[in-house]
């Protein structure tokens, strides 16, 4: 009986250490991203804006989540993950054409999709029940 007990107390503390590791990691990445996304929608805002440097930084940002992704995809949902891929490409295609406005509203999306899956993987006890 002791032997059992044991075992579930060092699975159950493993799946919160688990957790915690995952959460801290999508929460330092969404807040990464998400600060990023907000510097370029304030670039592309000020209307005085050079195409070139405003591709560069969108680059950097995709370069970023491509780093990310990689780590993500082991415990997120694929689909949630290929929803912030989509935005990242419309918010690409809209900068190339210098659509600005479609940009900016692609790029407030694209924080909503991920501050949206920070929320869903946290912690909580809505998330539990």
């Amino acid at each position: 009986m002791l032997k059992e007990t044991i075992i579930c107390i060092v699975i159950i503390i493993a799946i919160i250490f688990g957790d915690r590791t995952t959460g801290n990691y999508t929460t330092e990445a969404v807040l990464e991203l998400s600060n990023g996304l907000t510097d370029l929608r304030e670039e592309i805002t000020q209307n005085n804006t050079e195409k070139q440097a405003i591709q560069e930084q969108m680059e950097a940002i995709y370069q970023n989540w491509q780093q990310k992704h990689d780590k993500l995809a082991y415990y997120i949902e694929h689909d949630e993950l290929e929803k912030v891929e989509t935005e990242f490409v419309a918010i690409k295609s809209y900068l190339e054409t210098e659509e600005y406005e479609e940009a900016t509203s692609e790029l407030d999306k694209s924080v909503f999709v991920l501050k949206h899956i920070e929320d869903k993987y946290d912690f909580n006890l809505q998330n539990v029940f």
